[in-house]
């Protein structure tokens, strides 16, 4: 029997773009009874919500993957919100799940939570040697009090609960609405649609220099799940790729993997972000065998033939 087989599990924010590849993978795994709390159905910032939710699915372990993020752009113009909803979601799923003496929580923080100039590779011990990069601070450091949390109620109440730190994820069903995604597919809409339109330029944000790291979700998505089956520590642990590229050798791939041949313009007034990313990806291997086997070209190629098929760019 594995071990999703017999249990319970709630996946928070199980309907987007990172909870459609846990799901598959958990049916994979043959898990038979899981609960996704769906907004607005279940407003998760609410506790009334919340704890609806623990009694409606009765779960023996929670997978909170929930949050209200956005690029730089969307960081910059939501921090209270984005610092509120993350923070009051985490805070109260774990502590309902503390007093329902539920078997595991396992936790999704960010990248964002690291700090600005953290040492390259982000180690899991720079986690408070100091500030986060300004745009990204009010989220991740929501996200990073259910380390502290997490930490602290494994201490006291000998609370079950894991807290892991994904990079920035991306592939097929990902998030396209340019007010709110991430790099690549805001890139790869980009570029699509100026070759619909027939322009010559796309203009990006920032001088090109910040390098990111980047994980498909499917990769993510395997990393969660060993961690739920195989770890059981408050120590927090970094799931990524271990690769790095710059966001202009990025913008150059993806506009090759498009066949957009016109200008890419860089816009210096607006803001870079975090100046590197790279995570040090070896507490995941050696607690929990996990390693990113997703080609990046491939998987690039794949997210825009899955963008083409589903916008008709």
């Amino acid at each position: 029997m594995g071990f999703f087989d017999s249990r319970r599990i709630a996946v928070t924010g199980g309907a987007g773009f990172l909870g459609s590849y846990i799901l598959a993978k958990l049916r994979e795994r043959g898990a038979r009874e899981v609960f996704v709390p769906e907004y607005p159905a279940f407003d998760l910032v609410e506790r009334a919500a919340i704890q609806r939710m623990y009694d409606e699915a009765k779960p023996d372990i929670v997978i909170h993957l929930a949050a209200v993020v956005g690029g730089i752009g969307a960081n910059r113009a939501n921090p209270g919100k984005y610092f509120y909803d993350n923070l009051m979601m985490g805070v109260q799923l774990l502590e309902e799940g503390r007093r329902r003496s539920i078997e595991k929580f396992v936790g999704l923080g960010t990248i964002c939570a690291y700090p600005k100039f953290a040492p390259v590779p982000f180690r899991e011990d720079d986690l408070w040697s100091g500030y986060p990069e300004e745009t990204n601070a009010p989220y991740g450091l929501a996200k990073k009090m259910m380390l502290v949390q997490s930490q602290a109620y494994r201490q006291q109440y000998g609370f079950n609960s894991l807290f892991l730190l994904p990079v920035n994820l991306y592939g097929p069903r990902d998030n396209f609405d340019l007010e709110t995604s991430h790099v690549i597919p805001a890139l790869i809409r980009k570029f699509l649609e100026a070759m619909k339109a027939r322009r010559g330029e796309v203009v990006l944000w920032g001088d090109g220099s910040p390098t990111r790291e980047f994980l498909h979700a499917e990769d993510a998505a395997e990393g969660i799940l060993l961690a739920t089956e195989r770890y059981s520590k408050s120590d927090p642990v970094n799931i990524g790729s271990g690769m790095e590229i710059s966001i202009k050798d990025l913008s150059v791939l993806i506009a090759e993997l498009c066949g957009y041949t016109g200008q890419i313009v860089w816009d210096a007034t607006q803001p870079n972000g975090q100046p590197r990313r790279r995570l040090d990806v070896s507490r995941a291997e050696r607690e929990f065998g996990f390693r990113a086997r997703k080609d990046f070209r491939q998987g690039l190629a794949e997210t825009i033939a899955w963008y083409r098929l589903h916008s008709g760019t």
